[in-house]
């Protein structure tokens, strides 16, 4: 059966903040909306683990803010990646095991949009542990929330591990989500849900309050139905928190989108990545096309450390040992539940049928590390990462006045998370295609200004995004 549209669902978040802002529209009728949306469809999609029970009240305070104190994005319906800490609603990172952990406060992120008047939701469902529990866990799996489903057809693979954040932007089950990515997961599940979906450079946006799996990696970012939205995110949540000594390092640069950017910029593209599909090779020519048509000068390059990279194979030797330390002191604070990796390994191992569906071969290699940032296997791994991704990798290309680098796919993606250089995933879907797909681009540290305006444009000139009928 297919729900009957809603003219308030066609809304993206600037255009629903502006209504709501304006008193168009009130915040309580955009999250009643919303919340009857998701009640309809979860059951079926399973891309939400917890509804905000005070959701609706807190929309119904939102309507009584004077107008001029309503922030940018006054009464937009979120939901925030079950990773993230969110006050009064369990963080599980997916795990049946921390059902019990409710936070008191919120994630520095979250306070942030909190105050710009964003409407929690609730709590999106994603890949357990982030995707780092074991390699055999299909995208979009937890024991606290089951199998998300892509609102494009069942079956098909909903990108991991922010899955139930793309599948929610996806099917409209909210305006926009928070993901988290440590390698692909957020350009991931959007590409696959063909959404849009921003990875920032490493330290723009605190960490605090969230599971995490690598500080060397791991960032929040938005997944939205237009760039513009991104920007607006972002421009929210970023900026500098005390506990979170990466974001003490970068200056939060303009995000300001930008108008007519694409003529006159100088674009690099990559082609010749292993295991480029048909249907991503078409979607890089639709994309090509319509940046030649705009003006944008093209460069075919290749990139530069690819032999060696291949050679030396792709390593998660950084992530296993930064997950035990980073986790166990997350773990610490934890007050109904596992308090250490090693607990969360036994506790998995004494109710296999629950939680060990598909193992923990990644828990237990974690675990076999000393966890030490300053074992010399690992610092070797790090500095590894580094020369191939930055120094040999994109940083050369950068060198030569490129402002992007464009894979097929999202090709790329570990290259970028390596490197801790921002990206973006966006839907290209050609005339006939009956599933999304898409493209990644990626930009210098600190050059998210300059990513999303030429993105922007050129999502405008391809349609903008395109939803699934449920």
């Amino acid at each position: 059966m297919t729900l009957q549209p809603d003219p308030i669902l066609d809304l993206d978040a600037a255009a629903l903040a502006a209504a709501t802002r304006r008193g168009d529209l009130t915040c309580s009728e955009v999250t009643r909306t919303y919340l009857g949306r998701l009640s309809a469809l979860n059951d079926r999609l399973h891309a939400v683990i917890t509804v905000n029970p005070a959701a609706q009240a807190d929309a119904d305070r939102l309507d009584a803010v004077s107008a001029d104190r309503r922030g940018p994005l006054h009464g937009v319906p979120m939901l925030i990646k079950d990773n993230i800490d969110v006050a009064g609603l369990p963080t599980t990172a997916g795990s049946a095991l921390l059902a019990g952990h409710v936070p008191e406060t919120d994630a520095p992120l979250v306070t942030r949009l909190r105050n710009a008047g964003v409407v929690i939701l609730g709590k999106a469902n994603m890949t357990e542990w982030a995707n780092f529990m074991t390699l055999a866990m299909p995208n979009g799996y937890s024991s606290a929330g089951g199998q998300t489903v892509n609102p494009w057809g069942e079956g098909l693979d909903t990108g991991g591990s922010s899955s139930g954040s793309g599948a929610a932007v996806a099917a409209r089950l909210c305006a926009a989500a928070i993901g988290t990515e440590t390698s692909g997961s957020i350009v991931s599940p959007a590409h696959q849900n063909g959404v849009i979906g921003v990875k920032p450079t490493l330290g723009l946006v605190p960490r605090t309050g969230v599971v995490p799996i690598s500080h060397s990696q791991d960032t929040a970012g938005p997944i939205t139905r237009s760039v513009r939205d991104a920007a607006m995110i972002l421009a929210v949540i970023a900026g500098p928190d005390d506990r979170d000594e990466a974001t003490r390092r970068l200056p939060v640069p303009d995000l300001t989108v930008l108008p007519d950017v694409l003529r006159g910029a100088h674009l690099g593209v990559i082609r010749d990545e292993n295991g480029v599909t048909p249907a991503e090779a078409a979607a890089l020519d639709h994309l090509t096309a319509a940046l030649l048509d705009a003006g944008a000068t093209l460069h075919d390059v290749a990139f530069p450390s690819r032999a060696d990279l291949n050679a030396h194979g792709w390593s998660l030797e950084v992530l296993e040992h930064e997950f035990k330390g980073d986790l166990n002191a997350y773990l610490r604070a934890v007050t109904t539940g596992p308090r250490s990796l090693q607990a969360v390994i036994d506790a998995n191992d004494a109710d296999p049928e629950r939680l060990l569906r598909y193992g923990q071969t990644l828990l237990h290699a974690a675990q076999g590390t000393r966890g030490d940032a300053t074992e010399p296997a690992y610092l070797q791994a790090r500095e590894r990462d580094l020369r191939l991704t930055r120094t040999r990798g994109f940083d050369p290309l950068f060198a030569q006045g490129l402002d992007l680098i464009i894979f097929p796919g999202i090709h790329g993606y570990g290259l970028a998370a390596k490197a801790g250089y921002p990206s973006l995933a966006l839907p290209v879907t050609p005339a006939g295609a009956a599933t999304p797909n898409g493209a990644l681009l990626v930009a210098p540290a600190g050059g998210e200004g300059r990513l999303l305006s030429l993105a922007a444009e050129l999502n405008r000139l391809l349609g903008g995004v395109r939803f699934p009928e449920l």
